[in-house]
């Protein structure tokens, strides 16, 4: 796999697209931190840590419906490993007019948007989450 940031996007957009209430996928740091985002946005109602038969580690997030809708009505892969996006915090986009957020990789961990223009950082655009 080239890409599991991408990889794990997808798997959250099916599984909340499906009525899924749970989405499991394998565990990393980065993964675990950008669940964490969504958590602490209200995006998903919980983000823990398990393991799978074969003893892998893994990270189950349960997804969120309000009146039977997903909470995430989409997901998209901004910085990609054939071409990286790099912003400053003044050129970090605004997604949906502040409705939606922009995850950002910075040199102080993953960051949402507002964090980033507050604390006057820049990084690699991940993700955008509406």
């Amino acid at each position: 796999m080239t890409d599991p940031v991408s990889d794990f996007l997808t798997r959250l957009r099916n599984a909340s697209k499906a009525g899924q209430a749970e989405c499991v996928a394998p565990h990393s740091k980065l993964k675990e931190s950008l669940a964490l985002i969504l958590k602490n946005e209200g995006y998903v109602s919980d983000v823990t840590t398990g393991t799978d038969a074969k003893g892998h580690k893994t990270v189950v997030v349960k997804l969120k419906f309000v009146d039977g809708q997903p909470a995430i009505t989409n997901l998209s892969r901004v910085s990609t490993p054939g071409r990286r996006l790099y912003v400053g915090y003044t050129e970090i986009p605004r997604v949906l007019n502040g409705l939606g957020i922009a995850i950002l990789s910075t040199s102080k961990g993953l960051k949402k948007d507002q964090d980033c223009r507050r604390e006057k950082l820049g990084g690699e655009l991940v993700c955008n989450v509406w």
